[in-house]
């Protein structure tokens, strides 16, 4: 489609990060396999990701969440453009404020895209694992930032907070014993997480 296109030249010249091509391709297949029907995303950016996920699982509602407002503005655009609007709730805040709401208006959801601040995966887990239905998946993207999470070499001081948080939220996901987790080392690292 020529919109995905249109997107990633307008990420690309405006500096918005969006998922990879192979990470798309593997979120795209896990997101069909697990039979999403309710989404939530973590980090809309443009719209991109949503837009391929509610393409890829044409049964599917997307909620999805961003702080930026010039992003959300954009990906509301994208989401028009490409005719899914009906299909999306796009929310504009702090995600760690809105989990929270999720939560006490009991939503649930059967897969979870978490690609927000890397520095905040670990304390979102706790409110997506309530959000999430057994059987739900979460999919985590960039858990090696740049090679940095496995690197032995000392952690320049502006990466080192956030580096600090992946490592632990990769050591709390592969103890504990709801999930099912599976680390690939697809691009940037993906962790993929499935609720028993």
């Amino acid at each position: 489609m020529q919109i995905f296109d249109e997107l990633k030249n307008y990420a690309k010249a405006n500096k918005v990060p969006i998922i990879r091509d192979e990470s798309a391709d593997f979120l795209l297949e896990i997101a069909r396999k697990s039979n999403a029907k309710n989404i939530l995303e973590i980090g809309t950016a443009i719209g991109y990701s949503g837009t391929l996920l509610l393409n890829a699982c044409p049964n599917a509602n997307l909620t999805t969440i961003e702080i930026n407002e010039q992003s959300y503005k954009k990906a509301i655009k994208t989401f028009e453009e490409t005719g899914i609007s009906e299909k999306v709730k796009a929310i504009l805040g702090d995600a760690k404020d809105v989990l929270i709401q999720l939560v006490e208006e009991k939503k649930q959801f059967d897969f979870i895209f978490m690609d927000g601040p890397k520095g905040q995966y670990v304390n979102y887990l706790s409110d997506c694992k309530k959000l999430l239905k057994h059987g739900g998946v979460i999919f985590a993207d960039n858990v090696f930032l740049h090679g940095l999470v496995n690197s032995n070499q000392p952690i320049k001081h502006k990466h080192r907070a956030m580096v600090t948080k992946m490592r632990k939220f990769l050591e709390v996901i592969q103890n504990d014993a709801e999930l099912e987790v599976t680390i690939f080392n697809i691009e940037d690292g993906i962790a993929v997480l499935k609720k028993k």
